[in-house]
């Protein structure tokens, strides 16, 4: 089978070629007898049908297939021919240019995309500045104070007064729109803290001034963006009695208060609680900096270092993820003016082709990396962390993992793990090589001082 092969890149090649008329047609004679041969039709004996008959009930299907037979022909001869590295192929070929000419023959372009070759290096030396990680006192005062809080169960007040800012209350409420309950909308012996903001905007701050046993009419707006549709954007009246009033008390923080926290550990002190509280905040703000802070600037690092040609497929795939994006984010009447301009898409299609093309070539530089550093995610991992997540949302685990593997995304999830690994892994290295080392005592038989020669 004649073609031309022109090499665009290090990672794509295409292929010129014209596939004929009489290829297609000795392919498509041979799967009607092939067919035939199984296939059960009135007036003929089973497997006795003449492949006339077969073409003329099917032949649009079978001219498809045998095409598809050729073009697959065409790939397998190139790859062969060329000693492409079937490992090194990032998917099927993309078919650009596909003309069928009036004698029946096909002009057709097909491309092939291949991973790219990196030479890796020192990737190390692009790793940005890390700074100590340090925490404030007032950071683990607030994140005990916080703890505290939570295992404080809300008491009666002493003396019944009038609702402030700050109270836990009891109500009793029904909702009403349009005079109408609606779904939902009724609670009986309701706990709510006072401002805070938990609520529909404007419910709490109507509830202060309230008295023991009051009922009253409080009048809100529920959001626009409210998740149910028919309340969205809604007048409602809510009529709410005030059952009590409640208070937390504060609670002391001592070491039977550590016991409560750390829970199995018997010598639980308030300093050792302090401890394990700071070393938490330090790994929280560690992972965020990390994150939001190094990893950007990593990236843009790796991409101002290194050059190297990517698979044109998977650009084109990114930049109809950003072209969906932004047009996800604009109004109708934004993207009516657009469509106004015929060459918008193509416009649209420059200008994202560079952050596309980097993205790509951060995604296969940090594949390329993940594999020297020896990260490795496997499938149960994968399943473990959404199920997880699933149970803390308070979602069904299994659930969640089939819906996530139906839509695709599983891959996706474990590409976000390995570089999570990876970039932690990389991270700490870098931060734990800026600590000073730690000094060891010398030895007393040794002398008070050390001596040296001078070089």
């Amino acid at each position: 089978m004649d073609y031309k092969s022109t090499q665009t890149d290090e990672a794509n090649i295409c292929i010129d070629s014209t596939i004929l008329k009489a290829n297609i047609d000795k392919k498509l004679d041979n799967l009607a007898k092939m067919a035939g041969k199984t296939m059960d039709i009135q007036g003929f004996r089973k497997g006795k049908v003449p492949a006339n008959i077969v073409k003329k009930l099917h032949g649009k299907k079978l001219e498809e297939d045998a095409t598809q037979e050729c073009i697959r022909e065409l790939y397998d001869t190139v790859i062969k021919e060329q000693n492409i590295d079937k490992a090194k192929l990032t998917s099927e070929p993309t078919i650009p240019k596909f003309d069928r000419q009036d004698n029946g023959d096909i002009k057709l372009q097909l491309n092939i995309h291949l991973k790219p070759t990196i030479d890796l290096g020192d990737y190390r030396e692009y790793i940005p500045q890390i700074n100590p990680i340090k925490v404030s006192k007032k950071e683990i005062e607030d994140r005990l104070d916080n703890l505290a809080n939570s295992k404080t169960t809300p008491t009666d007040i002493a003396t019944k007064r009038a609702v402030r800012n700050g109270d836990f209350v009891l109500i009793d409420f029904e909702g009403f729109k349009d005079d109408k309950a609606f779904e939902g909308g009724k609670a009986d012996s309701y706990s709510l803290q006072i401002g805070s903001g938990s609520f529909i905007p404007g419910f709490e701050e109507q509830v202060v001034g309230m008295v023991y046993d009051e009922t009253k009419d409080i009048k809100v707006t529920f959001p626009e963006q409210y998740q149910a549709k028919d309340l969205a954007g809604a007048d409602v009246v809510f009529k709410v009695k005030l059952l009590k009033i409640q208070e937390k008390k504060k609670q002391k923080l001592d070491d039977e208060f550590a016991k409560q926290i750390l829970s199995g550990d018997a010598e639980a002190t308030m300093a050792k609680l302090t401890d394990e509280i700071k070393e938490q905040i330090i790994s929280e703000n560690k992972n965020r900096y990390f994150m939001d802070e190094i990893k950007p600037k990593f990236m843009e690092n790796l991409v101002a270092n290194y050059s190297f040609a990517v698979p044109s497929n998977i650009v084109d795939q990114e930049i109809n993820q950003l072209i969906n994006k932004k047009l996800g984010a604009m109004s109708e009447e934004e993207i009516t003016q657009l469509q106004k301009d015929e060459k918008f898409v193509q416009k649209l299609r420059d200008e994202f082709k560079q952050e596309a093309t980097d993205s790509v070539a951060v995604t296969f530089l940090i594949s390329e990396i993940a594999h020297r550093e020896k990260i490795i995610v496997t499938d149960e991992q994968v399943n473990q962390t959404i199920y997880y997540e699933a149970i803390m949302s308070g979602q069904d685990g299994k659930e969640l993992i089939k819906q996530y593997e139906k839509k695709g995304y599983l891959p996706a999830v474990k590409i976000s793990m390995i570089e999570q690994q990876l970039f932690l892994k990389l991270f700490n290295e870098k931060l734990d090589s800026k600590k000073p080392a730690t000094k060891k005592p010398e030895n007393k038989k040794q002398g008070e001082k050390k001596q040296g020669k001078v070089k």
